[in-house]
């Protein structure tokens, strides 16, 4: 794996830039969706976004926040959100004051607290559903949920002036159709994401697995990470188009990594895995 080469895949409505290895710097930017899932080191195409969805304070995944609110003050970038974990808001806001002292001017920036459950309006039809992880006190994951709005079936066949006259007498004619596109676990430990239709729903997730050796079952426990043998029953019942692995330690080799993914999932899952950091991914 290149040092801080991003990788890229198209998944059809978007694409997903970005770079992830544990310990060093993790960043997944979807451009098309105006968001990055956390910040790593803010590589240059982190700027162009107007979101970062920061599932933890871990130095790797969170250590561009500051210079991704400076520099798009600097380029002259309005605007600039990150939503975070609540309990982290006083402390990110102690960081940019202290930023602001050491710089001789504190940048623009917005600070949304999220809570497990909470929703986020990226933009018009566009939300960030937040869900709880098993990494620390102070974890969030994300999903990004595109929501529709179907006309009830009893409605069906209605003219518009008739269902204009409904909705004038405050009648609901539609339903709300949540279409989850893309969830980001961040790091976590074991835990039964399957249950969450925001997760198990999307057409792509992004799961970490930082540990493939086999005696390093222990390592990944103590620090709440995933193990490649969590994998099967994790993704079991995930209905993913694309499960994408993140987070992999330099140390471990992607063939190696393959080989153990092959003896330990099923087939069906096998075939919509794939590595971020595979060399075939990696932008010129």
């Amino acid at each position: 794996m290149r040092a801080r080469g991003l990788s890229k895949l198209d998944v059809g409505d978007f694409s997903l830039h970005g770079y992830s290895v544990a310990g060093e710097a993790s960043v997944i930017i979807a451009p098309e969706l105006d968001c990055a899932f956390d910040i790593g080191t803010c590589p240059r195409e982190a700027l162009t976004v107007n979101h970062v969805l920061l599932s933890h304070g871990h130095t790797d995944h969170f250590a561009g926040l500051p210079y991704y609110f400076a520099q798009r003050d600097f380029q002259g970038i309005e605007g600039g959100k990150v939503l975070l974990p609540a309990k982290l808001a006083e402390p990110v806001h102690e960081l940019m004051r202290a930023w602001g002292r050491i710089d001789g001017q504190q940048p623009p920036h917005e600070i949304i607290p999220m809570k497990a459950g909470e929703d986020y309006e990226i933009r018009r039809g566009l939300y960030a559903r937040a869900f709880a992880t098993r990494h620390r006190s102070e974890s969030l994951g994300y999903s990004l949920i595109e929501v529709r709005h179907k006309l009830k079936s009893e409605y069906v066949g209605l003219t518009g002036p008739e269902i204009v006259t409904l909705k004038t007498e405050g009648i609901e004619v539609t339903d709300r159709v949540d279409i989850p596109l893309v969830a980001f676990l961040g790091d976590t430990a074991p835990a039964d994401y399957s249950s969450l239709p925001c997760v198990a729903q999307a057409k792509v997730l992004l799961i970490e697995c930082t540990f493939f050796e086999d005696d390093h079952k222990e390592r990944a426990r103590h620090g709440k990470h995933l193990h490649v043998q969590d994998l099967p029953g994790i993704l079991e019942g995930m209905e993913n188009e694309r499960i994408i692995l993140i987070h992999v330690t330099r140390r471990t080799h992607l063939g190696f990594a393959r080989k153990q993914l092959k003896r330990l999932l099923d087939k069906s899952i096998m075939e919509r895995v794939s590595f971020l950091m595979d060399q075939k991914h990696m932008e010129d």
